[in-house]
């Protein structure tokens, strides 16, 4: 069985493209003899450790990719497998992807670190396994990535073929002119950007566009009846709930959620549904904005709680026969932007949000300032403009924080 791996790895590696990167890609390394890549389902972190195996070590490495979701593995254990390959061919760099679809896979990640000191692991999982909770606490013997869904400047490199740099969260707030000058020339756009929000977070678009969608509810179940199932050890009459809990929050304009409120129609009681919705955030599925005092104290208020991203929002919505609010993702847009690009927003009773000092408001074009006017430092972000005014920022500029 294992040549018929190592096949299956020399097939993947041939037929992996290298003309487009994911963001981590150029801050990915390995110099850790422990590497993992955590994030949701879809967002292409198969591709990013093929490339990186294609691209960035020398053809002399011993190396060896393998799914651990793999039937091999039904009656081996990973630690056999690094063993019988590190003594008979010397391979020292083992690749293990879907890791969390492996009984037991932090204890005998564990087991490989400490017994081979000449060896070096990398790793994917599911944002489900949040290996900081991980009973043997691999974060702290390695280095993690998170990876999350294209931005609209890596959707944007994708359509058009070209590179578009990152631009930090202080160049968007005190130079937009300069950059929308810029960035108004790609032809297409405004274009570009409505195709992105609904469809765009997910790299898997431009392999095969053709039932999208249903390509996205089924990372959805499968994240739920297979990921969440497995690794909180959930059984499906439970797991029914995750799926109304989407499709509620999917059918609901932005607002501030009470978890009670939310318990009372599930019908279930107040704790289960706050550990659900941590789940589901931890899944990738939703995204929830706390109060700036944050904390458990911040999580026991109401919530602005949203599906995680507007491509997923805009299949729900699909899949549900529901119009889709146009308000909702526009918030969602700038909270996944900036919080992908791990900037802490918190929703503020001035204006929709809180970065740092600076309040906003989101809207659209005709969007006013009122809501700001007790605010120092506010700013409406507006959709449907290209161009900045007086204290106005595109919504699009903030699609390139990563």
């Amino acid at each position: 069985m294992v040549p018929f791996l190592q096949e299956t790895f020399k097939r993947l590696l041939a037929e992996v493209q290298v003309e487009s990167h994911r963001y981590l890609y150029d801050q990915f390394h390995i110099n850790s003899r422990l590497t993992g890549i955590v994030g949701p389902r879809g967002v292409g972190k198969t591709t990013l450790m093929l490339q990186f195996i294609k691209e960035k070590l020398p053809p002399t490495a011993k190396v060896m990719y393998v799914s651990a979701d793999n039937i091999y593995f039904s009656d081996h254990t990973l630690l056999a497998f690094v063993d019988d390959l590190y003594q008979l061919e010397g391979i020292d760099h083992f690749f293990i992807d879907e890791v969390h679809k492996y009984p037991n896979w932090n204890q005998e990640l564990k087991n490989i670190y400490d017994s081979f000191p000449s060896v070096k692991v990398i790793f994917s999982g599911s944002s489900s396994i949040d290996l900081v909770k991980g009973s043997y606490d691999l974060s702290r013997r390695g280095k993690i990535f998170k990876m999350h869904g294209l931005s609209f400047r890596e959707y944007l490199g994708f359509v058009t073929q070209k590179k578009y740099p990152i631009i930090s969260y202080e160049n968007i707030i005190k130079n937009p002119e300069d950059i929308c000058n810029s960035l108004a020339q790609v032809t297409q756009i405004k274009g570009h950007f409505k195709d992105f929000l609904l469809t765009g977070y997910y790299p898997f678009l431009f392999e095969d566009a053709d039932d999208f969608y249903e390509k996205l509810i089924s990372i959805i179940d499968k994240s739920i009846y297979e990921d969440i199932a497995k690794f909180y050890n959930l059984k499906t009459p439970n797991l029914i709930y995750f799926k109304r809990i989407l499709n509620f929050l999917a059918s609901i304009p932005p607002g501030e959620i009470n978890i009670n409120n939310l318990a009372k129609n599930l019908q279930i009681d107040h704790k289960t549904t706050e550990h659900y919705l941590i789940i589901l955030s931890e899944a990738g599925l939703v995204r929830f904005v706390t109060a700036p005092d944050g904390g458990n104290r911040g999580l026991q208020k109401p919530l602005k709680i949203f599906i995680n991203n507007t491509t997923l929002l805009s299949a729900l919505n699909h899949y549900l026969g529901e119009v889709l609010s146009i308000g909702t993702v526009r918030e969602l847009f700038f909270l996944q932007s900036l919080m992908n690009a791990e900037y802490d927003v918190f929703y503020s009773t001035i204006g929709d949000y809180t970065v740092r000092e600076d309040f906003f408001e989101i809207g659209g074009k005709n969007k006013k300032q009122q809501q700001l006017k007790h605010a120092k430092r506010g700013y409406v972000v507006k959709d449907d403009i290209l161009y900045p005014g007086h204290m106005e920022i595109p919504l699009y500029l903030f699609g390139f924080l990563y």
